[in-house]
């Protein structure tokens, strides 16, 4: 006997805990985790041995951040558990705050932690203190992973892929004393905290819900709507530029060969043409941001590669928009009007004819290789789409609501029944896209991107428009690259270039806060590290600046309005 799944409800939503009553943990074959002892990959057959001391009440707590790759892997695990009738508990978390009061409040019913996209990136026993019995599965892609975590295979089991190429030093190499090391230097990081050696800093980027998805293929319990959710979770390594394009590039081949897979198996099904059938392709389609739920107009001034290719923000820009919309021959009453209102003879060929006038202007790679989705016959969505709309949901600021309320919605917005929440999240990301690019526009043109030597800064006032916005890590983050992005093709300054920006923008002022966010010199090739995690504590340190460090990524932070002049002076003198 077992309950079934309650589904995610408005009775659910006011709960930082989503419980979902099953049957005990069972089956979980070949979870790939990684012996560190003795430096090879190995299968463990079956989690039962793992989790032989569960009885038959007891739950896994399932610790999820709050970003869009973990909701998706979130969304395959919880398929995951329905299918093995696990009895689970979901807790959002935000920061290493949210994270410890998880803990705390859940350690005494439970033995079993799984970790989505946080605890990695730092000794994760000393932080929590548990019980020698409590064990944490960890699927992080925040880096640096801890070498701690690296070699206590006892609590800590890091959840990777067996084709990984780790190249994880020797224990000796790490943990010897100091005075047996050349120089007394341990060589864990840098003095400067602008790049360390390399032995805190292991593991190349991945995907949360492509792993997620990987184990349930192993398992044959994949189904379309994880593969999706799979490739949502890759989409948004990409559209958030933390992924090189050559990986992302590789993934989309790997998803491409399961979409295939999955077609194939479907197409003689019955319900393959009913009318709430789900079919996924790839797409060679436009690098505009939701075009398909806009006007072509609005989409190509509100995405940041034609945006930044053009220069939208000034007259010149803008004349040259209007030229290339006369390229292309497309009358300015079908551009401005909805998508999905244009002629269909215009639609037939518009990604052919927006391509070939792209070229002419230099943007040589307007389409990108990616995926579609169609739910029925009419609601068609690109993977990008998915991720704006449920960012948006994410981080919304428009009611006061708590993020584990904005974490239940995002959470919704991923499921195929849900579309009116999707729909809603489409229309708050594209308040959020106009947002961005008005302040990208008015700090240029204002020029509040200053050169402090080794990086450039930018600071948004207390009432800029829209600053409330920006109070949240992944829309300032998206605002600094698409900052940086515009900043590099408007200036002639070849040395700014190739400058990293930090930005801050108010956090709290009541608290009298800003959130600062580091993110590293643009390039299409560079393998998107990020050193500001480290810099940014020496420089809190040597100060003694008020700072919160409770972002899963260290280069996220917070810090005292009052501090942030000395802060910066010491960055400044850090990073020469």
């Amino acid at each position: 006997m077992f309950h079934l799944t309650l589904p995610l409800t408005a009775d659910l939503e006011a709960n930082l805990s989503v419980r979902c009553l099953l049957t005990p943990l069972s089956v979980y074959q070949s979870w790939l985790l990684y012996n560190f002892e003795k430096q090879s990959i190995y299968f463990i057959s079956s989690l039962k041995t793992t989790c032989s001391t569960l009885s038959c009440f007891q739950r896994v707590a399932l610790l999820v951040a709050s970003d869009i790759d973990a909701l998706c892997a979130c969304k395959i695990l919880q398929a995951l558990f329905h299918c093995d009738q696990v009895q689970y508990t979901l807790v959002p978390v935000t920061g290493w705050q949210d994270l410890g009061t998880a803990f705390l409040e859940h350690k005494e019913q439970f033995q079993h932690f799984v970790l989505i996209n946080c605890g990695a990136n730092v000794d994760l026993l000393e932080m929590l203190q548990p019980d020698d019995d409590s064990i944490f599965f960890i699927c992080d892609t925040h880096r640096p992973v801890d070498v701690v975590n690296v070699y206590n295979d006892t609590q800590i089991k890091l959840l990777i892929k067996q084709d990984d190429d780790l190249g994880v030093p020797s224990y000796d190499d790490i943990f010897r004393d100091e005075d047996d090391e050349e120089g007394g230097d341990s060589g864990n990081e840098s003095d400067d905290g602008s790049e360390p050696s390399g032995k805190r800093r292991r593991f190349d980027e991945v995907c949360a819900a492509m792993m997620f998805f990987e184990l349930a293929w192993v398992l044959t319990k994949d189904t379309k709507d994880m593969l999706w959710w799979a490739i949502i979770g890759l989409t948004d390594q990409w559209v958030h530029d933390k992924i090189t394009h050559m990986k992302y590039v590789t993934d989309i081949a790997t998803m491409q060969r399961h979409v295939s897979r999955h077609n194939h198996r479907n197409e003689d099904e019955e319900n393959s043409l009913s009318i709430d059938c789900m079919r996924i392709s790839f797409e060679y389609d436009l690098r505009l941001t939701l075009y398909q739920h806009w006007s072509l107009y609005e989409s190509i001034c509100n995405s940041c590669y034609t945006s930044c290719n053009f220069k939208l923000w000034t007259l010149n820009g803008q004349k040259k928009l209007q030229e290339f919309l006369a390229d292309m021959g497309l009358p300015l009453k079908q551009v401005r009007q909805k998508f999905n209102s244009m002629d269909m003879s215009i639609k037939e060929n518009l990604r052919d004819v927006i391509e070939e006038s792209s070229n002419k202007y230099g943007m040589k790679d307007i389409r990108i290789q990616t995926f579609g989705v169609h739910f029925g016959f009419k609601n068609r969505f690109l993977a990008s789409d998915m991720v704006h709309a449920t960012a948006a949901l994410l981080e919304s600021t428009e009611k006061d609501e708590s993020n584990s309320d904005n974490f239940i919605k995002a959470l919704d917005s991923l499921s195929r029944s849900n579309l009116d929440r999707l729909h809603s999240g489409i229309d708050l990301a594209k308040k959020k896209l106009i947002a961005i690019q008005q302040t990208v526009a008015s700090c240029i043109c204002t020029n509040l991107i200053l050169s402090q030597g080794p990086f450039l800064y930018c600071y948004l006032m207390e009432g800029t428009p829209d600053v409330k916005l920006f109070s949240k890590p992944m829309a300032l983050t998206l605002l600094s690259k698409y900052l940086l992005k515009a900043f590099v093709h408007s200036t002639r300054n070849k040395r700014c270039k190739l400058l990293p920006l930090i930005m801050a923008a108010p956090k709290d002022v009541e608290k009298g806060t800003v959130i600062v966010v580091g993110i590293p010199p643009e390039s299409e090739t560079s393998d998107k590290k990020n050193f500001f995690g480290r810099a940014f504590e020496k420089a809190a340190e040597s100060t003694s600046s008020r700072t919160l460090h409770d972002n899963f990524d260290t280069s996220i932070i917070e810090l005292k309005t009052e501090d942030r002049s000395k802060f910066l002076d010491a960055l400044i003198t850090l990073l020469s």
